[in-house]
């Protein structure tokens, strides 16, 4: 699968990367001469899963041991090749939520949820919990005007968690709409 173009520089350039390690991390997979684990791990969770759920997906990293990763979708790369991001439930049945439609916009939107949760007024008693990535965040997703029109256009549908995934869709359309 082609790799976004801004994973290309940061895999050049870092190599691999952890970020909010302490708080609710996000980590990019190690990419140099020595190891590829986009590779072993893309292999991994497409061949983990019956339907191949995630056969569409570009896996690039996640949170530090969990079964949750972001992942590019190269399928719906705009003109540039920037492709969007989806952060996967890799648990049980799994399932996609869409986060960012680009890489860039990824790291946007993660450094203001991690803003916001720090500020939480839960924060020190439930850390990470208080303030849940995508889930209670759909306000800041809905800052992302390309990422709503993909939503709107039903890209995301078939990895969306049912009737949640979709009510949580709605959440971030309508957020889009009282606010931008």
């Amino acid at each position: 699968m082609p790799l976004d173009p801004l994973l290309v520089a940061i895999y050049a350039r870092l190599g691999s990367a952890m970020f909010a390690a302490d708080i609710d991390g996000l980590g990019l997979f190690q990419v140099d001469d020595d190891v590829n684990e986009l590779q072993t791990r893309n292999a991994a969770v497409h061949e983990g899963w019956q339907e191949n759920l995630f056969s569409s997906f570009l896996v690039f990293g996640g949170a530090p041991g969990l079964a949750h990763f972001y992942a590019t979708v190269p399928a719906l790369a705009d003109e540039q090749g920037h492709q969007p991001v989806v952060w996967v439930n890799a648990y049980e049945q799994g399932y996609a939520l869409p986060v960012a439609s680009t890489v860039d916009r990824l790291f946007d939107t993660y450094s203001r949820y991690l803003e916001e949760l720090v500020a939480h007024e839960d924060f020190k008693e439930e850390g990470a919990a208080a303030l849940t990535f995508p889930w209670r965040t759909p306000h800041l997703l809905a800052r992302d005007e390309h990422l709503v029109r993909l939503i709107k256009e039903g890209h995301f549908d078939r990895w969306l968690p049912g009737q949640e995934g979709r009510d949580w869709a709605g959440r971030v359309i309508k957020a889009h709409h009282d606010h931008f």
